[in-house]
């Protein structure tokens, strides 16, 4: 599933990264990567704002970011996490 699916407050594992045709979206995707949306990290999404549930905070590690929903539709993610901080 993608990150902009996870439910709020559930704990998931990053898996893999969508590598998207466009060249706009495979940069957004290297930086997303750059700033630890790595294959094995914890992650959860912490609130969504309104109206139309943007942006999505989103808490990795000891830091939370806020991800549009397209952005993080390129985050592929497994429900569950054995660790996260």
């Amino acid at each position: 599933m993608s990150l902009d699916q996870l439910p709020r407050n559930q704990w998931a594992t990053v898996v893999d990264m969508v590598l998207p045709d466009a060249a706009d979206d495979r940069e957004l995707v290297l930086r997303l990567a750059e700033i630890g949306f790595v294959p094995g990290e914890a992650v959860r999404v912490v609130a969504t704002g309104v109206p139309g549930r943007e942006p999505l905070a989103v808490r990795l590690g000891h830091t939370t970011f806020a991800l549009r929903r397209h952005e993080a539709s390129f985050i592929r993610v497994i429900p569950g996490a054995t660790q996260h901080g």
